[in-house]
């Protein structure tokens, strides 16, 4: 099989045997319902290849789709004039980039359609031209696809200057597609986040926004179904190379890369890029992941003091997940539309979601990168600290492990933590997610709240911090409130770990352990 990886464009997986998970029957649906729409999808999970897809349909290229659901579906296939727009190219370190790449598109539009604007300074003018005159020349209306329409405004995040001049621009941009109705057939924009209405989307009132919707959950990415039907052969040999059943190597393909809802009630969906390359590769690695790094998610969530244990379960009302500002006030959105959290829950009667890590390739890829953001600590890229962690708890040496974490956190600036003990109360959970063990923060007991619970195959440690107190408080904390009592009959042995952290040193003091 030939795995198209990063080939985004239809006509070349068509033609050139490319395998193709075939989309078009909810593409039909798209078409057969509305006429301009939005898609919010992370990146790398097939947006691309959606415009392509649909550049293909619109342009008539009926021979593409031999053998796919559309063929059967449409009857008709008119051609109409495709106007379409890839604003991934750019960096967009100046507000001149932008305006040079959709000079570049509108001259080229302008040549093949006969449009004479374009010694017009107006962009979304020269824009509207375009689309009158592909209108008139070809007797079709204009179909407009936009490629990660907001790839200028999440360059710039951070930037307000930039970011008002990019909304200005794309604003006025694509404001057209309201004010040249008439005169297009369909329009669909795509990219990883909704900024808000009162931003680039004010003037288009007239656009549905289908990233939540039920009925296309599944337009991008491979459901299980299609997992089944495409790749059944190759998960055999995911299987053989791997020591694996093939339905061991089905439920691992699931814990690493499904989990991906769109919207409540609806199955989860495996990311493609991470998919193709398992298969290909025939190896379970960390593909999606290392394909782009979240400095400044981790950046914003430090500024939010948004702690990486609230991420797992978090509760967002609809509200909070629908659009992102131009200034960022929140990164719950941020992390949602981005693909790092997604909706694992709804309640109907709130309307409110809880979210958490889509699949174990995207914790495990996030937590690791966290943790020297809040270490700051040369020592986080050697690997045999964490395999000393690990093996300190495997083996029930709790002393051992809270010397390695003593040494780990030496050294911390003063002026980068607030809250000492909440700092490390997310240090440990870091630690913990990174090395695979179970672990649950604020554990809720009839009695009051374990600071951390930490588990391995044979040990349950219990851990209760204290600040500018005694490592003895701590413990006596752990035996009143009676912590150990929910796993009385566990059958793993419990340690408790009492400790304390001074302001003086930034450091734990002392700890004792029962």
């Amino acid at each position: 099989m030939k795995y198209p990886i990063g080939i985004q464009q239809f006509s070349e997986l068509r033609t050139n045997g490319w395998v193709y998970v075939d989309k078009t029957a909810v593409i039909y649906r798209l078409l057969s319902s509305g006429k301009y729409y939005f898609l919010s999808r992370p990146r790398r999970f097939g947006k691309s290849l959606l415009i392509s897809t649909l550049e293909a349909y619109f342009k008539g290229q009926r021979d593409l789709f031999q053998g796919l659901a559309m063929e059967q579906l449409e009857t008709e296939w008119v051609e109409h004039p495709v106007l379409h727009l890839d604003l991934n190219a750019e960096r967009y370190a100046s507000i001149d980039e932008l305006r040079n790449l959709l000079d570049t598109y509108l001259r080229e539009w302008e040549v093949k359609y006969g449009s004479n604007e374009d010694g017009n300074p107006s962009l979304s003018q020269r824009f509207h031209a375009v689309i009158r005159a592909a209108k008139e020349k070809t007797g079709r209306n204009v179909v407009v696809l936009v490629d990660e329409y907001d790839k200028p405004l999440l360059q710039a995040i951070g930037n307000e200057q930039l970011q008002d001049e990019f909304r200005s621009v794309l604003k006025a941009f694509y404001g057209v597609l309201k004010s040249a109705d008439a005169d297009i057939r369909f329009a669909l924009l795509t990219g990883v986040s909704k900024f808000s209405k009162v931003s680039v989307f004010s003037d288009l009132n007239n656009i549905e926004d289908i990233s939540m919707s039920p009925h296309y959950y599944d337009i991008c990415g491979i459901s299980e179904s299609e997992l089944h039907e495409t790749f059944e052969d190759e998960v055999g040999e995911l299987a053989f190379v791997n020591g694996q059943t093939k339905e061991e190597a089905y439920e691992t393909l699931r814990q690493r890369y499904d989990g991906y809802h769109f919207s409540p009630d609806t199955s989860g969906m495996y990311n493609p890029f991470s998919i193709l390359l398992a298969l290909k590769n025939q190896e379970y690695g960390s593909y999606w992941f290392s394909t782009g790094t979240p400095t400044y998610l981790v950046q914003l969530m430090k500024e939010f003091d948004l702690n990486p244990k609230e991420l797992s379960g978090y509760e967002a009302s609809a509200n909070e997940l629908d659009s992102v500002q131009i200034k960022v006030d929140n990164p719950i959105a941020v992390l949602y539309q981005s693909g790092y959290l997604t909706i694992k829950g709804y309640d109907k009667r709130f309307r409110t979601y809880t979210l958490d890590y889509p699949n174990d390739e995207v914790k495990e890829g996030f937590v690791n990168f966290l943790l020297p953001y809040y270490t700051y600590s040369r020592q986080v890229n050697n690997a045999s600290i964490i395999g000393q962690f690990v093996q300190s708890l495997e083996r029930g040496n709790a002393l051992r492990f809270m010397e390695l974490l003593q040494a780990f956190m030496a050294g911390i600036p003063y002026e980068l933590v607030r809250d000492l003990e909440v700092h490390y109360q997310n240090v440990i959970y870091i630690i913990t997610k990174l090395m695979g063990l179970y672990v649950q923060a604020e554990y809720r007991t009839s009695s009051g709240r374990i600071d951390l619970l930490v588990g391995t195959d044979k040990y349950v440690y219990i851990i209760e911090l204290k600040h500018d107190g005694t490592a003895e408080e701590a413990l006596a904390q752990i035996n009143s409130k009676d912590y150990a009592l929910p796993f009385a009959t566990d059958g793993r042995e419990v340690v408790k770990i009492g400790a304390n952290i001074t302001s003086e040193t930034r450091n734990l003091e002392r700890w004792v352990v029962e």
